[in-house]
């Protein structure tokens, strides 16, 4: 049924394409003809160039998490009440966008700040692409305001870190080939009476892809060995599986940042001048409070593109220049 739904979602984004294209072609039409149809195709061409930026960025995520949910973390950098408070901004910033994309939002932890803001917030996003879109907001994230706790309203700078886990299925299936075993019969050891000494009842199982060894030999019946030994080894791969995604987790910790100057990944500046720029991408937008309510679509875009292609996607001039 996933399946099916990608690619119905697919089609219609084709259809959709298909029409636009052929509406500005009627359009073009018009002009040429005389009539006054200039704001109508400058209208349709907006609408035209934000779908086709939607359909390169459905094709530039890739990796195998990028259609899964997300796990996200906020947590404010040093600086009390001020960081606290950009760290719940930044949180409702993540929310709008969800709602904007129909995504789904599932807080599982948050601690209030001390009397603003919070301290952390985790979260969960429930929706096709999620991890591979939010990838783009891992890093540290710079506010400077003039202060709403500041009595001088002085201007302060603020920091806040998120970080994005792909959400990985509480089903594990252990699959165990009968090709990938090695198995061993022998007689047990020690104590258990003569039957137990004189027959091969003992089992050992070599899992040959892992190189790990279970054994059996308390039961008196070989049949009963091999049940324990199979369910030891399951619980033995399982704890091996889980395992690799721990060093996973690892990995991607040790991909942050410091929260703090010098490693932001974007700035937010609402004093002097209005302007949130990425300092990856370059890419920057004046609308401030469309970004903070969740417009986020063309940083994530610009983002997979000079990830992709190391480039800008779009005009490369620098707004601040």
């Amino acid at each position: 049924m996933q399946e099916r739904k990608r690619l119905e979602e697919f089609i219609s984004l084709e259809i959709g394409v298909s029409a636009m294209t052929s509406d500005l072609d009627t359009l073009f039409e018009l002009a040429r003809e005389g009539e006054p149809v200039l704001d109508d195709i400058q209208r349709d061409l907006r609408k035209f160039a934000k779908h086709i930026d939607k359909l390169e960025t459905e094709m530039l995520l890739s990796g195998e998490n990028a259609s899964k949910n997300a796990i996200m973390t906020i947590h404010p950098g040093a600086g009390g009440t001020e960081s606290q408070d950009w760290a719940e901004m930044l949180a409702r910033m993540y929310y709008r966008w969800a709602e904007r994309q129909g995504f789904k939002i599932e807080e599982t932890d948050r601690q209030e700040g001390d009397g603003a803001g919070i301290k952390s917030v985790t979260f969960e996003v429930n929706g096709e692409n999620a991890y591979g879109l939010l990838q783009s907001e891992i890093g540290v994230h710079r506010l400077v305001r003039i202060s709403p706790f500041d009595a001088n309203a002085r201007r302060h700078t603020s920091f806040a870190s998120a970080f994005v886990f792909p959400q990985i299925d509480d089903d594990i299936v252990i699959d165990i080939k009968p090709d990938d075993l090695k198995i061993d019969v022998f007689r047990a050891s020690g104590a258990g009476g003569q039957h137990v000494n004189r027959t091969e009842s003992a089992v050992r199982f070599t899992h040959l892809p892992t190189g790990i060894v279970v054994q059996c030999q308390n039961e008196r019946s070989q049949h009963k060995n091999r049940a324990t030994a199979l369910k030891i080894l399951r619980s033995r791969l399982y704890e091996h599986e889980m395992e690799k995604r721990r060093v996973e987790e690892r990995k991607l910790e040790a991909s942050k940042s410091d929260i703090n100057f010098g490693s932001q990944i974007r700035n937010y500046v609402l004093a002097p001048y209005r302007l949130v720029k990425d300092l990856r991408t370059k890419l920057a937008v004046g609308d401030t409070d469309g970004v903070l309510d969740g417009d986020l679509d063309g940083f994530i875009h610009s983002y997979l593109v000079w990830k992709k292609t190391g480039k800008l996607a779009g005009d490369d001039k620098d707004p601040e220049d």
